[in-house]
């Protein structure tokens, strides 16, 4: 199954979502996860073991 490319404003959308107390935790981590937030960190972490300037 296909994934839809990371959508990082969508990402943002969902945090300021729950610091504003608009959602549950719970709902919050769906999307962050749905959403791709793991493959962001991971190529944060890829690029910073590389040396690349994040």
């Amino acid at each position: 199954m296909d994934r839809p490319p990371i959508d990082p404003a969508k990402l943002l959308a969902s945090w300021m979502e729950w610091e504003r107390g608009e959602n549950t935790p719970g709902r919050i981590l769906a999307d962050l996860k749905t959403g791709g937030l793991r493959d962001v960190l991971e190529q944060l972490v890829a690029d910073a073991s590389a040396g690349d300037p994040v």
